[in-house]
């Protein structure tokens, strides 16, 4: 294995930097062990504690992992661990920039309901239905009741999230998913005081119908319909006119 030996600039980074090198290299490999912490201070010409320091950096990264009583390996396939530091980078560098935060929410939600389109199952579709028709039920309950419509929201694209079968993307979308709460929860808030909960409903029941009949034409539109910043009241609602969006069965009133 050839590891760098390490001479200027801050020490723990460069081991970090030296070890992942060999990795994309090919030079270690998934599930491969690497040297014990003494042999890769000797090879790099370093303290023994700047290594056990990078050691625990690439470990909660999710690149390497420790077996007890093995030592230190490459980890093989993803690891949920990968995208926590992604969480704290964008939180970290997040600017004010609303039209920022707005154009990922967009580009993330459209390639969501893109994979559900292609592989949802129909008993995934059946309950996201289900999910639909218990939102209708506590958005009939009002304005006092804003906290468990946005719930109930959230559920509902959880379950669309899945529909996509990828682990990656569901993790990614759940980062997005919470960068954007407070605007979310505001359009939640302002649609149910407003009177307009009918027309929350009509958007989501544009989703399902979607998916249903796997149709992406039009997607990034009915995505971006679903913010209401640009649609004027009945909008969603005189579109669906005369259109029978219920489940025909009563199983999921």
């Amino acid at each position: 294995m050839e590891l760098k030996k390490i001479k200027s600039g801050s020490i723990v980074q460069k081991i970090i930097e030296s070890l992942t090198e060999s990795i994309k290299n090919g030079d270690i490999r998934p599930g491969d062990q690497i040297p014990t912490e003494k042999e890769l201070a000797e090879k790099m010409e370093v303290g023994r504690n700047s290594v056990r320091e990078a050691t625990k950096i690439l470990v909660y990264l999710g690149i390497l992992e420790v077996r007890r009583a093995e030592g230190t390996f490459v980890r093989e396939g993803f690891s949920e661990s990968m995208i926590d530091p992604l969480i704290y980078g964008i939180i970290l560098n997040q600017s004010d920039n609303y039209e920022s935060l707005m154009e990922l929410r967009e580009i993330m939600e459209a390639g969501v309901m893109r994979l559900a389109i292609r592989y949802a199952q129909p008993g995934e579709i059946k309950e996201l239905r289900a999910q639909l028709a218990r939102m209708k039920v506590e958005i009939a309950l009002g304005e006092e009741n804003i906290e468990r419509i946005f719930i109930a929201d959230n559920e509902f694209h959880d379950i669309i999230a899945g529909m996509g079968h990828n682990p990656l993307l569901v993790k990614v979308d759940e980062v997005v998913r919470s960068l954007t709460r407070d605007m979310r929860y505001k359009t939640v808030s302002e649609m149910i005081i407003s009177g307009r909960g009918e027309e929350l409903c009509a958007a989501h029941e544009k989703l399902c119908a979607m998916l249903e009949n796997k149709e992406s034409s039009d997607l990034n539109q009915a995505v971006r319909m679903t913010y209401f910043e640009d649609v004027e009241p009945g909008d969603l609602t005189s579109g669906l006119k005369g259109t029978d969006t219920e489940p025909e069965s009563g199983e999921n009133q």
